[in-house]
C-alpha cells in the first residue's frame, strides 16, 4: 500500500514539473528533461522494493532493449506527425514499439552488447531525425491538459508495476521505458503545436538517452555493491553530466 502511495503521488508532480519546464524553456528543453530516468528509475525502484534486488539486475537487459524500441516510437512519431494526426501516428508508433521489442528480444543480448547497440541507435536516429524548423507557432492551451497528463502517466506506472509478477525481469524492463512521459509530450505538443514543435521535442528527448541508457546501464554493477539510494544518485550524476555534455554538442 505504502508503495501504491509513493506511485499516484510521485508520478503527477514528475509530469507536471516537465510540463511546467517545457513551457519555460521550450520543448527542446522539455524533450532533454523528459529524457531523465523520471518515471523508468522510480519503476526499477518499485521492482527492487516489490520482487528484489536481483529482480531489478536481470530487468536491465530487458529495460535497454525497450530504449532501443523508445527510439524507434519517437523517429516513427517525428516522421509520421508530418502526414497524420495524433491519433494514428501514436497508435502506429505503439505499434513498432512493440515489433522492434519484439524482434530485439528473440535475440537476448547480453548487458554489454545490448548497451552498445543501444548507443548506437540513439547516434543513427539523430543523424537521420528530421530536423524542425526555426518558426515555432504560438503556444496554445488546452483546459485540464496538465491535469489530464497526471492521470495518463500515473495510470501508466500503476499498470506497468502491477505486471511485473506475471511478466517476469525481461518484459518488465522492456516495457519500463515505454513511452508514458514521451506519448503524452508527442501528443499534446503535436495537437496543440503540429510537427515542428513535435520533433523538436522527441529530437531532444532521443538526445537524451545517451545519458539515459548509461544511468540503467550501471545499476546492473552498483547494485551489486551499493545500497539502492547510492546507486540510483551515483548513475544519476553520470546521467547530468552525460545529458550536460550533449546539450553543448547538440
Amino acid at each position: 500500500m505504502n508503495i501504491l502511495l509513493v506511485k499516484i503521488t510521485l508520478m503527477p508532480l514528475v509530469i507536471g514539473l516537465i510540463t511546467v519546464i517545457s513551457r519555460k524553456w521550450g520543448y527542446k528543453v522539455g524533450g532533454l528533461v523528459a529524457s531523465m530516468p523520471w518515471i523508468a528509475g522510480p519503476i526499477l525502484l518499485f521492482f527492487i522494493l516489490e520482487q528484489g534486488t536481483a529482480f531489478g539486475i536481470r530487468s536491465v537487459p530487458g529495460i535497454l532493449t525497450g530504449i532501443i524500441s523508445l527510439i524507434s516510437f519517437c523517429y516513427c512519431y517525428a516522421q509520421l506527425s508530418k502526414h497524420f494526426n495524433w491519433l494514428i501516428t501514436i497508435l502506429t508508433s505503439y505499434l513498432v514499439y512493440v515489433l522492434v521489442a519484439l524482434l530485439f528480444d528473440l535475440f537476448k543480448f547480453n548487458l554489454f552488447v545490448v548497451y552498445g547497440i543501444t548507443l548506437m541507435c540513439v547516434v543513427v536516429a539523430l543523424y537521420f531525425f528530421p530536423v524542425p524548423t526555426a518558426h515555432q507557432p504560438p503556444a496554445k492551451r488546452l483546459p485540464f491538459d496538465m491535469l489530464i497528463r497526471m492521470v495518463v502517466a500515473t495510470l501508466f506506472v500503476i499498470l506497468i508495476t502491477g505486471l511485473a509478477t506475471v511478466l517476469g525481469p525481461t518484459w518488465s524492463g522492456i516495457l519500463t521505458p515505454f513511452p508514458i512521459i514521451t506519448s503524452i509530450l508527442a501528443i499534446f505538443t503535436h495537437y496543440l503545436q503540429g510537427n515542428n514543435a513535435t520533433v523538436t521535442v522527441l529530437r531532444g528527448l532521443v538526445s537524451g538517452l545517451f545519458g539515459f541508457t548509461t544511468f540503467l546501464f550501471l545499476q546492473a554493477f552498483l547494485l551489486q555493491a551499493f545500497s539502492v539510494g547510492i546507486s540510483f544518485l551515483l548513475a544519476l550524476l553520470v546521467n547530468l553530466v552525460i545529458n550536460y555534455i550533449v546539450s553543448r554538442m547538440w
